[in-house]
C-alpha cells in the first residue's frame, strides 16, 4: 500500500506540471521566424477569441489579437499573423524579431479567457523540428517508462503468471 502511495505521488508530481506547459509551445521555424502554438481548447458556449503576448521584466506587450478594443504593438502589427490549429488552437508567426528578443521572455497566449504562459531564455529556443517538438515532449514517454517499472516493481507486471 505504502509503495502505490509513493508510485502514484511520483507519478502525480511527473505529471502534472507538465500538463500546463503542452498548452503553449515555442520555437525557431528554419528562416527564424518565432512561432509561439497555443494549443488551449474553446469553451463552445463562447466566441473564439485571441490574444498572443509576450513579457519580460513587468513589461507585458500585446503581439496579436481578434478582441475587439485591444491594441497590439505598433511593431508587431505587420509583422505577425495568426492561423488557426486543427482540431484546437492558434499559432502566431512573428518575423524578423528573433534577433531583438529579449534575453528571458515569458509568452502567453489567452484563448476565449484561459490563459497559457511558458518562459524561455533566448539562447535556449528549439528550431521547429519533428525531433525537438518531440523532446520538448518527452516526459511522455517518461513517465509512461516509469509506470511501467514501478508496475513490476510493484507485482502488477503485464506478462501471465
Amino acid at each position: 500500500m505504502v509503495q502505490c502511495i509513493l508510485v502514484f505521488g511520483v507519478l502525480g508530481v511527473l505529471l502534472v506540471p507538465s500538463l500546463r506547459c503542452d498548452l503553449i509551445s515555442v520555437c525557431l521555424e528554419d528562416d527564424e521566424d518565432l512561432r509561439v502554438d497555443c494549443h488551449i481548447k474553446p469553451r463552445s458556449s463562447q466566441i473564439n477569441s485571441y490574444e498572443f503576448s509576450w513579457s519580460s521584466g513587468t513589461k507585458e506587450t500585446l503581439i496579436n489579437t481578434n478582441v475587439s478594443g485591444s491594441t497590439t504593438e505598433p511593431r508587431f502589427r505587420e509583422t505577425s499573423y495568426v492561423e488557426e490549429l486543427q482540431p484546437y488552437g492558434y499559432r502566431l508567426t512573428l518575423t524578423g524579431h528573433t534577433h531583438t528578443l529579449p534575453y528571458n521572455t515569458t509568452y502567453m497566449c489567452k484563448i476565449s479567457r484561459v490563459v497559457a504562459a511558458v518562459t524561455v531564455e533566448k539562447d535556449q529556443l528549439l528550431p521547429c523540428s519533428a525531433l525537438s517538438l518531440f523532446l520538448q515532449r518527452s516526459w511522455v514517454w517518461s513517465s509512461g517508462l516509469v509506470m511501467l517499472v514501478s508496475s513490476h516493481a510493484l507485482g502488477w507486471g503485464l506478462s501471465p503468471h
